[in-house]
């Protein structure tokens, strides 16, 4: 019955969102909410301005549409996991579920200050940090109280460590920079999509396997709002997810690792996140080290191929090939260990 249970969460969220895309576009349209192209931009994407942003809202009801189907589907098939030590799954499930929505709130209102107040910076950096630390915070905070946070991580080669009171700082910069990682993935049509999309897949493969079921409903239902999205953002794109979509994404990701107590399993399924936020870290202290030198054509590390030549489509493929492939690391090192 789980397995049935993942499918109606995956697919009621594809179709969902799909089909939501429908009215939702052309309602941004109306509304006038178009993304506004920076000028450090590529020159080409001047071509995308007024296209129609905060496109996220379609998976915002798809995920959640799944979430609600696939959660009714376990509570009339298999009620005896909601009982006794199974209410901890499902308290680990609202957690998740507030968390995403939590960041995509963040992103929805630095999304509305750029497209209706027009003011492309959007919403002021230090007001950023400070809802991502208060969010940050409540999220540890409720993992805590529901006895789902440790202190002992398994790590590659390493076996498992124990941080002690250092877990926190530590997982503090690892939720907060995750989450600007994924953000800082939605450069290009689809790429944040497709990425986040084998991202999850991973995780649900995962938690099912770790016997994490809610977490693996969860991961499903999120996989398949990124694949219904898929339709509406793939090249070319008809919609931007906007920050509203990609920090919703990137809630969803940290809240699925560090609800099934996997925080390590960034390393294998955030991997092109990892790479796209080192990317910038390095170009921007190298620039400052060397008074203006480049190791990157530019960054994110997508644009950079983009400066070399290749298309939007060749961008998505190779990464979410990479992608794809970390994800099955990870899924061997957690059923081997």
């Amino acid at each position: 019955m789980t397995k049935y249970a993942f499918f109606f969460a995956a697919f009621t969220a594809l179709a969902v969102t799909a089909i939501s895309g429908c009215w939702i576009i052309p309602w941004l349209k109306k509304l006038k909410f178009g993304q506004t192209i920076k000028e450090i931009g590529p020159t080409w994407h001047a071509g995308k301005s007024g296209t129609p942003n905060m496109g996220g809202l379609t998976f915002y009801l798809g995920s959640l549409a799944g979430v609600c189907v696939g959660y009714a589907t376990l509570v009339l098939g298999v009620p005896e996991l909601f009982s006794g030590a199974g209410a901890s799954q499902v308290t680990r499930l609202y957690i998740a579920v507030v968390t995403a929505f939590a960041f995509g709130a963040v992103g929805f209102l630095d999304d509305y200050i750029k497209d209706v107040k027009k003011r492309n910076l959007g919403l002021m950096a230090r007001y950023k940090i400070i809802a991502q630390v208060l969010i940050t915070t409540a999220f540890l905070a409720s993992l805590h109280l529901c006895g789902a946070l440790s202190t002992f991580v398994n790590l590659p080669f390493f076996g498992t460590v124990d941080f002690g009171w250092t877990y926190y700082p530590i997982a503090f910069l690892l939720i907060v920079g995750m989450v600007n990682a994924v953000n800082l993935t939605d450069g290009i049509d689809g790429l944040a999509s497709s990425v986040t999309f084998l991202a999850m897949l991973g995780f649900m493969f995962i938690a099912s396997l770790l016997g994490q079921t809610t977490i693996a409903l969860y991961s499903a239902a999120i996989a398949g709002g990124c694949a219904g999205f898929l339709v509406w953002n793939f090249y070319p794109a008809k919609t931007f997810m906007g920050d509203t979509g990609s920090m919703y994404l990137g809630g969803a990701v940290v809240a699925a690792a560090f609800c099934m107590g996997r925080p390590e399993l960034l390393l294998f399924n955030g991997i092109i996140y990892l790479c796209e936020a080192g990317s910038v870290m390095l170009q921007v202290s190298y620039f400052k080290l060397t008074h203006g030198k480049r190791i990157f054509k530019m960054s994110p590390i997508h644009h950079h191929f983009e400066m070399c030549g290749w298309s939007e489509v060749k961008i998505v493929s190779v990464f979410s090939f990479i992608t794809l492939m970390f994800v099955l690391l990870g899924c061997m090192y957690v059923y081997v260990g």
